[in-house]
């Protein structure tokens, strides 16, 4: 297999690795537990008396029996294999970020880790503060009056501002009318899905010619039946609404609110503030714009912010500051209630306040407008690329943090998608690029993000590999339907995952399902 020199030679970690509970021997152990000591016996008793009777196993459960070496062994084999690619991620509408190092040692500090919040408040004066803190910068940032960091993720704050919406309607006795929320069908996909989840009626607008739906087509869907406006700007295409003071406007004369998904923040940091534009509330990702760390369900937060006039309803605690002493304040009678256990991920929320206040006002500025140049030095490459184009290619006007392309006319071509694209691309060592949301509006889609983060070298890089893929589409077009070749595992076929007689979600199922054949 051919590989151009631009492209750097690469190949991931591959281990025959067996399942662990496949692995060990009988009698191995990685550590000895001693039994409770007598004095708590005495004061609780047989540990088996806590436990109703019926649900005692009658057998001892089937676990792995390794010695601490075996299983560091097996689980660094498997993060060679699944973190290989210690590369690029040009992750479009994700803003992958750098994750400094010194934020993750401070969020592990045992003033952050060994701390629990049910401890009182009076003990928790240093966590509530930065909290605070925290809240204070967005603030700024945004315009808006009050944050919390409950939400477990942009859907979560999405869904707790229709929450918000719903009850700010209640209090005027307006509910039962307003019943509906509008978005567009570019919007990111928790819009439209919280807003039904919540209870409303969603009415999504079509894009017009320009990229984004018409004022035309906004004030045909608006009415009295109006609860909220739900819209990203920009949006996943890199589009920014200029007519945005307009929609808000529309909106609120005809007693809507107005929310600002801002998932793509990061070509507009300290650019434009959501409250100055007319918007009602807001939110940021902090595992997005602000440096922390991602995790699918678990590490991400949603930070919501609001007017004055909607702070009544936030959910509740809401960390507040008087004569010099932090408190957590449930009195809140309005509240729509909790949206989480206790006061969300904490430890991240200080990760997201270390990177704001070491990167600063000027930093995270400097941090936007490198991330606009680096997205258009991308398409000016890009588009230089046999076969790919860009989503509304006539609109006249620089892209914000990212664009979104296409490769149509390269499967119209050769017959390579772009999930083959991608595909083949993780055979170069980085990521695959982000595609798009369904559903596609624009063909064979794929969306790269570079950030501030990355280098000319590093962006040069990852077009430099969709180069040579796209090369080898239509010279070898075999090469690039069956990859990848240099990874740890090839194709994956989802059969399995979508046959209920192979899944496997235990050790047990697994050696039904699978060990019998």
């Amino acid at each position: 297999m051919s590989q151009n020199k631009a492209t750097r030679k690469y190949h991931a970690a591959v281990w025959d690795e067996p399942v662990i509970s496949q692995m060990g021997s009988a009698g191995r152990r990685g550590l000895v537990f001693r039994g409770a000591s007598q004095e708590i016996c005495d004061q609780v008793g047989s540990a088996q008396k806590l436990v109703p009777e019926d649900m005692l196993r009658k057998d001892s459960p089937s676990l792995p029996e390794l010695s601490e070496q075996e299983v560091q062994r097996h689980y660094l084999h498997l993060s060679q294999e699944t973190l290989g690619m210690i590369g690029m991620s040009l992750f479009g509408t994700c803003t992958m970020k750098y994750n400094p190092r010194l934020n993750e040692v401070v969020a592990a500090r045992p003033e952050v880790a060994e701390t629990h919040p049910l401890q009182d408040e009076t003990t928790l004066q240093g966590t509530l503060e930065l909290i605070h803190n925290f809240d204070l910068i967005l603030r700024e940032l945004s315009g808006m009056d009050n944050f919390v960091f409950q939400a477990g993720g942009g859907a979560h704050a999405a869904y707790t501002h229709c929450c918000v919406t719903r009850a700010y309607h209640a209090s005027r006795g307006d509910l039962e009318r307003r019943n509906e929320i509008i978005t567009s069908i570019q919007a990111h996909p928790c819009n439209p899905a919280t807003a039904a989840a919540a209870g409303f009626d969603v009415i999504t607008l079509p894009l017009g010619d320009n990229g984004y739906p018409s004022l035309d087509a906004l004030r045909e869907a608006v009415s009295d039946r109006t609860a909220a406006l739900l819209i990203n700007n920009p949006d996943d295409m890199g589009i920014y609404n200029p007519e945005i003071v307009e929609w808000v406007k529309i909106v609120h004369e005809a007693g809507g609110l107005c929310f600002y998904d801002h998932a793509n923040f990061n070509g507009v940091m300290g650019k434009i503030r959501a409250r100055e534009l007319g918007f009602d509330a807001c939110m940021y990702m902090l595992h997005k714009t602000f440096g922390a760390p991602k995790g699918g369900g678990g590490p991400a937060v949603g930070a919501y912010g609001c007017s004055a006039e909607l702070a009544p309803f936030l959910p509740s605690p809401v960390v507040t500051h008087s004569q010099g002493v932090y408190q957590l304040d449930y009195d809140r009678p309005k509240t729509i209630g909790r949206i989480r256990e206790f006061w969300g991920n904490v430890p991240q929320v200080i990760k997201a306040y270390s990177w704001a206040r070491a990167m600063g006002a000027t930093g995270i500025e400097e941090a936007a407008e490198i991330s606009v140049l680096a997205n258009n030095y991308m398409e000016s490459r890009l588009l230089k690329i046999r076969g790919v184009t860009k989503s509304h290619p006539d609109i006249n006007g620089p892209r914000m943090e990212m664009t979104r392309y296409s490769i149509e006319k390269v499967t119209e071509e050769t017959g390579i998608t772009v999930d083959d694209l991608s595909n083949r691309m993780v055979d170069f060592g980085i990521d695959a690029p982000w595609l798009a949301h369904h559903p596609w509006l624009v063909p064979q889609p794929f969306t790269p993000e570079a950030g501030e983060n990355y280098s000319t070298e590093d962006i040069d890089y990852w077009i430099d590999v969709v180069e040579e893929v796209i090369r080898e589409a239509y010279e070898t077009p075999e090469v690039v339907k069956t990859a990848p070749h240099r990874q740890a595992i090839a194709q994956i076929h989802s059969g399995p995952l979508d046959d209920p007689e192979k899944w496997a979600m235990t050790w047990r199922a697994y050696k039904r399902k699978r060990l019998t054949e």
